[in-house]
């Protein structure tokens, strides 16, 4: 169902929350806004104990829903209460592979597929060693979302061949946060990615100023924005319990600065 719904924007804006926080039913209604807000595809964070990928506003958002016990099941039930409650947008489960194999395959996909769950992202999945799970996703109709980063040639050539849904292509190498600047090599790996991908290519790791989606527009066909966003959430983490329509009105308006690039490149 991925391409059914994905929206015809010609630059893709991709959100990334974490599934419970602040709460489960906060992070429901932080998918619907930002839906209205222009968002494409919503990836939807598995809190995990020890994510290796995340830098430390991602662990603080994991370590915050982990306390309100969520887990990869909780976060697919989740998942599916946003349908009901009208969210039309590929939603893509990113989790680490530990959950997946503790939940173990059949329940995975069967959970998956229940709660109009779309797509996979596993970060923690070399491409080299992610042939059955993708394999699996092909067969229960998930869309597998391979990264590609600015390492090996051979390698990033081979997995812009292989993707699907969108290439998620990681800006710099360490793990998530708020960036200042990329290197100057980024235009040359986003530049060659995009030549050798047959779907649309969204830069993330440290997307956090408008001025940064301005400067890469041109190289890529959408963006994933995780950390600044995870980060507006915690700074108003207080501020939901005293006026919650108000918070979520202002980071709605926080988060339509930051992608104006992108709505008015549609």
């Amino acid at each position: 169902m991925f391409k059914e719904r994905l929206p015809n924007h010609e630059k893709l804006f991709i959100p990334f929350i974490m599934s419970g926080d602040p709460t489960p039913e906060l992070t429901i209604k932080m998918a619907l806004l930002l839906e209205k807000a222009g968002a494409s595809i919503l990836e939807l964070g598995v809190p995990y104990s020890d994510p290796l990928a995340d830098g430390p506003v991602i662990q603080r958002a994991s370590k915050r829903a982990l306390n309100h016990k969520m887990t990869i099941t909780k976060t697919m039930t989740l998942a599916g209460e946003m349908r009901r409650r009208g969210l039309k947008i590929p939603i893509i489960l990113f989790t680490y592979y530990n959950p997946v194999l503790q939940l173990g395959e059949e329940s995975f996909f069967a959970l998956a597929r229940e709660n109009q769950v779309d797509g996979l992202l596993i970060p923690d999945l070399p491409f080299e060693e992610s042939a059955v799970v993708r394999q699996r996703c092909e067969e229960h109709g998930l869309t597998y979302i391979s990264l590609v980063a600015p390492t090996s040639k051979r390698r990033m050539i081979t997995i812009s061949q292989h993707a699907q849904g969108f290439l998620y292509c990681i800006s710099s190498l360490g793990v998530t946060g708020i960036r200042n600047d990329f290197s100057e090599q980024i235009y040359s790996f986003l530049a060659e990615v995009k030549q050798n991908s047959s779907v649309p290519t969204a830069v993330g790791f440290g997307i956090s100023k408008r001025e940064q989606i301005e400067e890469l527009m041109p190289y890529c066909d959408g963006f994933v924005v995780g950390s600044a966003l995870i980060q507006m959430i915690e700074n108003s983490k207080e501020s939901f319990k005293l006026d919650e329509e108000k918070v979520l009105h202002d980071i709605k308006q926080q988060i339509e600065a930051l992608i104006s690039p992108i709505l008015a490149g549609r």
